[in-house]
């Protein structure tokens, strides 16, 4: 890992922890938490999150800014969506993703941890786009 990129470089929060894999740096911000997830090359939902969530999709919903690498995720209705940088996202409950390459994907994510589909409005279901 770079950590000379500040997007991978060690940073100040309120939390830092290791989840299967996936390095978290939370802030605290008001009732809203500010996230730094980066995914390492090699991630997978289904290999290194679902037994230890103990659920084969995420439940959460999450929104922010995918700021390097890419991330593809897969609904429970099979609908696959690519994530690469730069792009803001925007991705419902019940959902699997894994990492695309040889490089780590950073998602800069604002949640209200349990709250976040009422708080920000995301849908509670993953809906195709139209055509």
């Amino acid at each position: 890992m770079n950590v000379t990129d500040p997007l991978l470089a060690p940073v100040e929060a309120d939390e830092h922890r290791e989840v299967g894999g996936v390095q978290v740096d939370v802030a605290r911000t008001g009732a809203c938490r500010v996230k730094r997830l980066i995914y390492p090359p090699g991630f997978h939902w289904a290999k290194h999150l679902s037994e230890l969530m103990g659920s084969k999709y995420c439940m959460h919903a999450h929104v922010g800014f995918m700021a390097h690498g890419q991330i593809n995720v897969r609904f429970a209705d099979g609908c696959v969506v690519e994530y690469k940088a730069p792009k803001f996202v925007q991705v419902e409950p019940e959902h699997e993703g894994w990492v695309v390459g040889d490089e780590p994907a950073v998602l800069i994510e604002f949640d209200f941890e349990g709250d976040t589909v009422d708080r920000l409005g995301v849908p509670r279901v993953h809906k195709h786009a139209s055509s």
